[in-house]
């Protein structure tokens, strides 16, 4: 009983301590990104990977449904023939880099998601879209490692728990996409259980 209480104890004082500032600068980027049609490429590995094809989800479906201007979302790490072929061919530090080289366009968001900060393939990524005109967004847990002196944002979850950063980096996201549609539908959207009623029939 104590290991559970100590843990969400440590993911209420981590949500609690979160730049709220950084939050709602990506709301704008991304409402700027959708009035503009740039896209928004978002990756990671591992447990970042399946955050980053949750929130892709969320933006193709839970935001776009319904819409005459949608989001255009892309998540690097869906493609497993791309990702094996380049990581095979190449190597694992190029597997988000080059998909990103065929599709980038000025002004696109690029989102990388790493826990530590200091995964190679994100940090390379990132490192590219800045130099070609990319609105870069880090995402990242600990003290942000090397990635978020790199990104123009950062969110950061600022606990040095791998797993309570990747609970926050999912919770970030899901406010970010009620505030989204928020901004978009004002006091016309549904949200909780009037939402759920609604797309489970």
């Amino acid at each position: 009983m104590e290991h559970f209480k100590d843990y969400f104890k440590r993911l209420k004082n981590t949500i609690d301590s979160l730049d709220i500032q950084s939050l709602e600068k990506t709301v704008e980027i991304i409402l700027k990104a959708r009035e503009e049609g740039k896209t928004m490429f978002i990756f990671g590995n591992g447990g970042s990977a399946a955050n980053a094809s949750h929130i892709a989800g969320d933006f193709l479906k839970g935001i776009s449904y319904g819409l005459e201007k949608r989001f255009r979302v892309h998540c690097l790490n869906d493609n497993m023939a791309a990702t094996t072929a380049i990581t095979n061919d190449l190597n694992y530090d190029e597997v988000f880099l080059e998909q990103l080289k065929t599709w980038l366009n000025p002004g696109d968001i690029v989102i990388g998601i790493s826990g530590s900060g200091n995964s190679t393939n994100v940090l390379k990524t990132i490192e590219w879209a800045n130099q070609h005109g990319a609105n870069t967004i880090g995402v990242c847990g600990y003290k942000g490692g090397k990635l978020i002196d790199l990104v123009d944002t950062a969110i950061l979850a600022p606990i040095n728990d791998m797993e309570i950063s990747e609970d926050i980096h999912i919770i970030v996201f899901h406010a970010i996409k009620q505030l989204v549609l928020k901004r978009i539908k004002g006091n016309q959207v549904e949200m909780g259980e009037a939402y759920e009623k609604r797309v489970a029939q």
